[in-house]
């Protein structure tokens, strides 16, 4: 690919398409998210790169136990100094050994032909290996790279030396399946044991994402079979005539095809940027790759945009096919630490036994973030596994740190550090500057296994000019069974404020009602100009001294249930949707005319010799004097509290006190009734260590 106004070879942008809205989301197909891994993690930048130039690099593994694979726009492995001009359009080669420790030979550059006259190269766009031959799909692509007419179908049988291929006419024209990726079944395809079919898959007019879809739809995933011994006989080729629920059919007319993947969604819809030229609202489907993980019994198809990697998964080739990761590498620049790439494939050769790692080819042209050659990042998936939460009680133990297997998960990464949430040290910063005007931003982890947790402690990153704060929605939430839901009853001590004043590196404190999950994050929408916040820790527990449905939200039912429970004889129950509440719809209250003493109950664990402040709202009539909010041991010795009156609104109550050698003690609001009509109205209870 040839530089073009600056934005550097491969397509990361093509200066000068016409930009269009988003489609509504009226009628917009969206695959939905796989619940197939419970933690998935990618390197923020390639880490293993080979003395090779080029980019593209579609590749197979072949019966000798060599890797072959093919760039385009480059030398390949045959390194000339100075770099020739111009240099090979594509070229085949040979690569030896494993990550780390990777060499090349470069075969052969007479591959295929152009069939469009005027500015066309010849990429290459997939590979495979069938019975000891290899094939590779070629297509015509336009030097601005926004014309993709035509693809061939080439034949190796000398392991990459020589080629041949049908000199008359391509295989496929007209833009019509074009961009050609053929399944990686493994060696010599061996990991298809379950017919006699070679799989590819296509897209039709382009080989990556688009923001300009004036002339095909760039939002859909065909997919074809061929049987292995015609591959070169375009009459033999079906294509696949099924739905998007994995229910196929096959077609020998390629008119009537239907995609196996739709994917309706646009990535960086709004961006800030002076120059309007830059990449924005492009679509997820690209020439990537699809490879079949035989440890997992999985297919990967590996796809990516301007500022993404787009990951998805299904249990066979046809699907169905639901997304399991968008890495999000932000704006430009990239850098060495962080950056995205094009043209992403998994090469089955690198999967390890257990099918949980694999490495990930990408390239980018894009100042000092080049790795413009065959080079790799390390991806590590964890199936998700059905797992009861087993761990107690410990202010101690942080799940961020000390949990297995813990990966840190976010919108963004402005410098790649994503390391920062869980090193232990507060003052660090990362935030999530990417250029994007989002509305939604997150930090958070996912583990291998279900964990019991109720609070979450955040720390701020930087606060800057142009943003690093929520500025809205912020809450907490959990992952069960591949879903984030909210959790119940949230406190956020120190209370939030929204803007800059959350200041740089200060500690926010999430206390909830026991929960569990697989994952938990910090979500709302980012403040400032830029849109962005900013993190320097976060931590994860399963704390005593938290208390449980603080708001009553809780309470099914109008009588008093746990956690609560009540003490006396006379009348307490719940408020539900009433409207009496402080906050959230319910609200606990006690109603007599006796002069006995009744109230509402809680046993929390604590911490001994520990430093507490209880808070909580009540209200109640002008003729209450004996009324008392605090803390006592279980068997009703108080510890601490504070005696109230007549509170005609809701008014907030504080009670400090030491656990002392207690590890559990009782909460309580309660009244001595005055011996005529009463009541108090009781909400929002928390407990926090000091």
């Amino acid at each position: 690919m040839k530089t073009k106004k600056g934005w550097g070879r491969g397509g990361l942008a093509a200066a000068g398409w016409l930009l269009v809205l988003p489609p509504g989301m009226a009628g917009a197909v969206v695959p939905p998210d796989s619940t197939f891994f419970s933690t998935v993690h990618i390197e923020s930048a390639d880490s293993l790169n080979t003395v090779s130039d080029g980019d593209l690099w579609p590749s197979c593994w072949a019966d000798d136990g060599h890797l072959y694979s093919a760039n385009g726009d480059g030398r390949g492995f045959t390194m000339v100094e100075p770099r020739p001009d111009p240099v090979y359009d594509i070229a085949v080669s040979r690569i030896q050994g494993m990550p780390g420790g990777l060499t090349g030979t470069t075969l052969t550059t007479r591959i295929s032909q152009t069939w469009k006259a005027g500015r066309y190269n010849r990429k290459p766009t997939g590979m495979v290996c069938v019975d000891g031959a290899l094939y590779m799909a070629v297509q015509d692509l336009e030097w601005d790279f926004n014309d993709a007419p035509n693809a061939t179908i080439a034949k190796s049988t000398d392991h990459g030396a020589t080629w041949t291929w049908n000199t008359s006419a391509p295989m496929f024209g007209d833009y019509v399946f074009t961009t050609i990726m053929f399944l990686d079944y493994g060696k010599n395809n061996a990991w298809n044991t379950f017919d006699n079919y070679v799989y590819a898959y296509g897209l039709d007019f382009n080989w990556r994402d688009s923001f300009d879809n004036s002339v095909s739809d760039p939002t859909k995933l065909y997919l074809a079979r061929v049987p292995k011994t015609s591959i070169l006989n375009r009459a033999t080729w079906e294509f696949y005539k099924g739905d998007l629920n994995g229910n196929a059919s096959w077609t020998p007319d390629i008119a009537q095809r239907k995609p196996v993947l739709q994917d309706d969604r646009r990535i960086y819809a709004s961006i800030r940027d002076p120059d309007v030229n830059r990449p924005r609202n492009t679509t997820v489907l690209s020439q990537g790759g699809v490879v079949y993980n035989k440890a997992l019994n999985r297919y990967l198809y590996t796809s990516w945009t301007e500022y993404t990697f787009e990951f998805y998964e299904a249990p066979n080739p046809w699907g169905p096919w639901k997304k399991f990761m968008t890495k999000d590498y932000g704006g430009y620049p990239w850098s060495d630490t962080k950056n995205g790439g094009y043209a992403t494939t998994i090469p089955s050769k690198f999967i390890s036994a257990d099918g949980k790692t694999m490495y990930v080819q990408s390239n980018t042209f894009m100042g000092s973030a080049t790795n413009y050659n065959f080079s790799l990042r390390k991806l590590v998936l964890e199936p998700r596994v059905a797992t009861t939460p087993s761990n107690g009680k410990s202010d101690a133990a942080n799940l961020a740190i000390a949990a297995n297997g813990t990966r840190p998960i976010e919108k963004s990464a402005h410098f790649g550090n994503t390391a920062f949430l869980n090193n232990g040290f507060l003052n660090d910063n990362e935030d999530s500057w990417d250029q994007e005007n989002k509305t939604v931003d997150w930090w958070g982890y996912t583990w291998p296994r279900n964990y019991n947790l109720n609070k979450v402690s955040y720390t701020t990153g930087h606060m800057f000019s142009d943003g690093g704060w929520f500025s809205g929605n912020l809450r907490a939430q959990v992952r069960q069974n591949g879903q984030w839901v909210d959790v119940s009853n949230p406190q956020i001590t120190p209370s939030y404020p929204f803007t800059s004043a959350a200041g740089t590196n200060k500690t926010y404190t999430f206390m909830f009602d026991d929960t569990w999950g697989d994952g938990v994050r910090i979500i709302g929408t980012p403040g400032g100009s830029a849109a962005f916040t900013s993190i320097g820790e976060l931590a994860v527990h399963y704390a005593t001294g938290v208390l449980q449905d603080s708001g009553f939200e809780k309470q099914t039912g109008t009588a008093v249930s746990a956690p609560w429970y009540v003490q006396g004889p006379d009348n307490k129950g719940i408020d539900r949707g009433l409207g009496l509440a402080h906050g959230g719809a319910n609200n606990g209250w006690i109603h007599t005319a006796s002069r006995d003493w009744n109230a509402l109950k809680q046993d929390v664990q604590v911490t001994p010799n520990t430093n507490y402040v209880l808070t909580g709202w009540l209200r109640g009539s002008n003729n209450v004097v004996g009324g008392f909010f605090g803390v006592c041991t279980l068997p009703g010795v108080v510890i601490s509290e504070v005696n109230y009156g007549s509170l005609p609104h809701y008014t907030l109550k504080s009670v400090a006190f030491n656990s002392g050698s207690n590890t559990t003690v009782s909460v309580y609001a309660g009244y001595w009734s005055p011996g005529a009509d009463s009541f108090i109205q009781v909400d929002d209870l928390a407990l926090s260590r000091q």
